[in-house]
């Protein structure tokens, strides 16, 4: 399967300037430089552009044709045997939001890291739901390797059952964090990306409504994925999209997964043989770390294992 369309036709005389602030179908929704937001069609039958991306359109009555794309600095996706999914285009980071109960799945996590590093995207990891004690601390404990390898990670409450206090330093620790930048908010359902939305931007109920009544023709499908500006110079941006269970790295090749995974590339570089898999050859630096006696190795166990499984998972993907 072919990577998404990376485009950059020239555009025809007279366009205007926009940004895609929100994704329905074949239909974009385009906020002008003034700020206004217009509904935008492709000019073919498939829609290419994505949320964050800047184009160029042409007014047409109360809406638009979009022209050209312009050039991408990176784009996140994922992909499966079966369909590619592009979430949004031209983002500074990836915050990565899991709970701690139920407890999250350590292979969708890293799937989205593996994701972010292939584009060079900055990750965050939020942990949410940190009054919950218990379960809070064995997921934080499992989030271990991951600090080690120097991902930024925060604690979150978003709805705490005490301590008021404490969420709002969370809150302005995350804040800080997306001043400035377009950030991508990502987490399977149920880790409480609507309730963190409604936190950071108190009109975003207000304003997924007024995208919902521009749409109310019948012409488009709901919308998947929208941009909020978080401040009102519209200099920080949250994309919020929508959840998922299964995360695809089916673009990635088998070879390229350890330089994707911090702690296996640390030691990659110590392999006697330059086509190792890390599987099985002898002299092999990243297998020499996992077997260090009482574990005390960087690589944790449960880590090589994902390598292992992804691994064989993508080398099958390309035998067909």
């Amino acid at each position: 399967m072919s990577k998404p369309a990376r485009p950059g036709a020239a555009p025809a005389a007279g366009t205007q300037p926009g940004l895609v602030v929100a994704g329905f179908g074949r239909h974009v929704l385009v906020e002008t430089a003034s700020g206004e937001r217009v509904i935008c069609h492709p000019r073919g039958k498939k829609n290419q552009a994505l949320v964050g991306d800047r184009i160029r359109w042409l007014p047409t009555q109360d809406e638009g044709t979009i022209e050209k794309i312009e050039t991408r600095s990176n784009l996140f996706y994922r992909q499966d045997e079966m369909r590619t999914k592009s979430f949004a285009a031209n983002l500074d980071q990836v915050l990565i939001l899991i709970a701690a109960e139920p407890e999250f799945s350590e292979s969708q996590l890293t799937r989205a890291l593996i994701a972010a590093e292939a584009e060079r995207i900055t990750p965050i990891i939020a942990l949410n739901k940190s009054d919950l004690s218990e379960p809070f601390g064995r997921a934080w404990t499992k989030l271990a390797p991951y600090r080690a390898m120097g991902y930024r990670m925060l604690p979150l409450a978003v709805k705490p059952k005490f301590d008021a206090a404490e969420n709002a330093a969370q809150t302005a620790e995350l804040m800080e964090l997306l001043r400035g930048k377009k950030t991508l908010m990502l987490g399977p359902s149920g880790a409480g990306k609507s309730s963190l939305t409604n936190l950071l931007i108190p009109q975003a109920k207000v304003l997924t409504a007024e995208i919902s009544q521009a749409l109310n023709s019948g012409k488009h499908t709901t919308t998947s994925t929208t941009l909020y500006w978080v401040d009102e110079a519209r200099t920080t941006a949250l994309i919020d999209s929508p959840g998922f269970q299964e995360f695809g790295l089916n673009h990635i090749q088998p070879m390229q997964l350890a330089t994707l995974m911090p702690d296996l590339k640390a030691h990659a570089q110590n392999c006697k043989f330059y086509n190792c898999t890390h599987l099985h050859e002898p002299g092999c630096g990243v297998i020499s770390e996992v077997n260090l006696a009482g574990g005390q190795g960087s690589i944790s166990a449960s880590r090589y294992r994902l390598y292992s499984e992804l691994f064989a998972e993508l080398s099958q993907e390309r035998r067909y």
